[in-house]
């Protein structure tokens, strides 16, 4: 008796906005694959149908990302091979794809993943903002207790931060930043890779002053220029300088350090000598 091999799950980049953007390697996978899954499948069959794809598509979306991935896993273990694609950009990204990969994972399954466009990466490349660190929020939470958290998060990162947001969420979501952030300077990306392609260079405060007189359109990726070190060491400085000395060495001594060690920490925070330190708690 043969043994039964498990097929393997692709997950197939496909195009934000131009369609060249598809690699050889994604339309050979789609062609060869046994099922496709789609985020949705009215979407999907134009990108098929453009290049000629007959493979049987079925849908996998937000709403059935469970029942469905068990399914989908059920056709793996029978040896079918199966692509997965999103509406645009990288499956997994944002979307339900990552319960997938999760269960697949779990279940032993075969995983691989066919590089290609991420409306993130795009946006972020060609921000002229700082590439070396960045973080990834996605949407913001819905939930007001955990974007509460996540704005709070946010208010002292150093990193390039990226933030996707639907065009009638976007004057609220811009106000709720700089409220958090405070002024910064942003990028306002939209209609990435298509004709009318916009990169807007610019800050909340400008962005909220110009979409008083320009509704938003399209779908937008925000990427944000992080808080400066310089920022964060002036406003705890302040902190500092806002304490005695003696709550200041109590703020040491409480976490365990000595309290010569302590003398040191205090002398550095203020910029002061450890001499003028101890004469001054004498």
């Amino acid at each position: 008796m043969g043994i039964n091999m498990a097929g393997k799950l692709y997950l197939c980049a496909t195009p934000i906005g131009n369609l060249e953007d598809i690699t050889f390697r994604v339309l050979r996978t789609l062609k060869e694959v046994d099922l496709i899954a789609a985020e949705d499948t009215r979407n999907s069959i134009k990108l098929l149908n453009h290049f000629e794809i007959k493979t049987p598509m079925t849908s996998y979306h937000e709403y059935n990302k469970i029942e469905k991935a068990y399914q989908l896993v059920d056709r793996l273990r029978e040896g079918k091979n199966i692509a997965l694609i999103t509406d645009a950009g990288t499956p997994g990204i944002s979307d339900p794809g990552e319960d997938l990969v999760r269960i697949c994972m779990e279940e032993g399954i075969e995983v691989t993943s066919l590089p290609g466009p991420a409306a993130c990466i795009t946006a972020l490349t060609m921000s002229g903002l700082k590439t070396r660190r960045f973080c990834f929020e996605a949407f913001l939470p819905k939930d007001k207790k955990e974007r509460s958290f996540v704005l709070k998060e946010l208010s002292d990162e150093t990193r390039t931060i990226i933030v996707y947001e639907a065009p009638h969420h976007l004057v609220k979501t811009l106000t709720e930043l700089k409220e958090a952030l405070g002024d910064r300077k942003i990028r306002l990306c939209r209609e990435l890779t298509k004709k009318h392609e916009e990169v807007f260079p610019t800050t909340f405060e400008e962005a909220l002053a110009f979409y008083e007189e320009n509704e938003p359109r399209g779908e937008y990726v925000i990427v944000i220029e992080g808080k400066s070190i310089e920022a964060i060491t002036k406003e705890q400085q302040k902190a500092w300088e806002a304490m005695s000395l003696e709550e200041h060495m109590a703020y040491y001594e409480s976490q365990g350090v000595s309290h010569k060690e302590a003398m040191k920490l205090v002398a550095k925070d203020r910029g002061i000598s450890k001499r003028e330190v101890y004469q001054a708690l004498l």
